[in-house]
């Protein structure tokens, strides 16, 4: 703020003296005895009203020179006691100023100080969310190991076995998802860490005045009031001054947002991946579900067929067991037939007749038993 305009000190207008003639008695000079020769040059003695108009000229002088001096010293009493006044005014002026100065200094320190913590703060959750993106990048590291330890084990497969299946197709969409949510959370965290950490400059605020000495006394702090203090052409303005702090806040309030935005990023990113791997897990335990029920129920058809197998042979062992009856059945038949060919009491029902008539019956036995068996194989065709 410009100082108001001094007034200037009264100029005392200067007037002539009063002129003072001095009468001289005129007297006839005595004439040249030397004639001619010294004409033109006068004697080493003056006359008397010489003396006179001479001193009359000094003493006017004097006192002219002495009303002068008399001005000058009534002038510089009054410049001394304006130059007082101005110099009291001007510096209750500074004072003002520099504590009005003090004031914006205190203000904008606050405000500083204050977006420090908040950034602070903000900076400090940023760094936790850092490390959760770590944690969770480790991981993945165990369920991506697990995938490629199956994919590998299914690799080593016998060619029947070898085959494309629903769980190696879930395996390998597991695998693909795990390397694309690793790269971007690696990614996100090279993200994290080129995030500057904005500061604003409080030193810039803050005055700098020595230490134990009164800012408003300029002369107790090595200041010389009569030189004055060169300006650099690069300090600022009050104006300039205010919009850098204000400059400071503005982008520190920019980074608090741009945290913030950042934060959240990496918590919906941790929350999809970690949605995503959990549908995938769940997509893969379910064909892994169905491939072993598929594996039980072959597991069962195996032992079906098994089964069947060992009935065909047990069937083939009573055809075999019938063909080697049918001699045993003809000599028994051929017995009894003999036997009824006896007359009247002859015609016996003693004990060999029974037993042949059993050996009779055994083959019938037999074959109705292979026939049981051989309707065995059709129904569990059909089941």
């Amino acid at each position: 703020m410009a100082q108001p305009d001094e007034p200037h000190p009264p100029v005392v207008p200067s007037c002539p003296l009063p002129s003072k003639t001095c009468d001289v008695v005129p007297t006839e000079r005595p004439r040249s005895c030397c004639g001619m020769a010294l004409a033109g040059l006068r004697t080493a003695k003056y006359h008397l009203p010489e003396w006179h108009r001479r001193n009359a000229g000094v003493c006017f002088e004097a006192y002219t020179t002495g009303e002068q001096a008399e001005r000058g010293r009534g002038e510089a009493k009054h410049l001394m006691k304006h130059a007082a006044a101005s110099a009291q005014r001007a510096q209750g002026y500074s004072k003002a100023t520099l504590g009005q100065r003090l004031q914006d200094l205190q203000f904008w320190r606050v405000e500083l100080q204050k977006e420090i913590m908040e950034l602070d703060a903000e900076t400090n959750l940023l760094v936790a969310q850092k490390l959760r993106l770590e944690r969770a990048l480790d991981a993945t590291e165990v369920p991506y190991s697990v995938v490629i330890d199956n994919l590998e084990c299914r690799e080593r497969r016998q060619p029947p076995d070898l085959v494309i299946d629903e769980v190696e197709k879930q395996l390998m969409k597991e695998a693909d998802l795990i390397r694309d949510i690793r790269d971007l959370l690696k990614r996100t965290i090279i993200q994290a860490k080129s995030t500057p950490r904005a500061r604003p400059e409080p030193t810039k605020t803050q005055p700098h005045f020595p230490r134990g000495k009164n800012p408003f006394e300029s002369q107790k702090i090595g200041i010389n009031p009569i030189y004055p203090i060169p300006c650099s052409s690069s300090a600022s303005t009050p104006k300039t001054w205010a919009q850098f702090s204000h400059d400071n806040i503005s982008r520190a309030e920019q980074e608090k947002l741009a945290s913030v935005q950042l934060r959240s990023l990496i918590n919906n990113i941790i929350h999809d991946a970690s949605e995503d791997l959990r549908m995938q897990r769940a997509a893969v335990s379910e064909a892994f579900d169905s491939h072993c029920r598929e594996c039980f129920f072959l597991g069962f058809s195996l032992q079906i067929l098994k089964d069947i197998g060992d009935e065909e042979a047990n069937i083939e062992n009573l055809k075999k067991a019938i063909r080697d009856k049918e001699a045993f059945l003809k000599v028994a038949q051929s017995r009894l037939y003999d036997r009824s060919c006896r007359p009247n009491v002859e015609l016996c029902r003693d004990e060999p007749q029974f037993r042949s008539a059993f050996k009779q019956i055994i083959p019938t036995h037999l074959s109705n038993t292979l026939t049981h068996l051989s309707n065995i194989p059709t129904l569990i065709t059909l089941c």
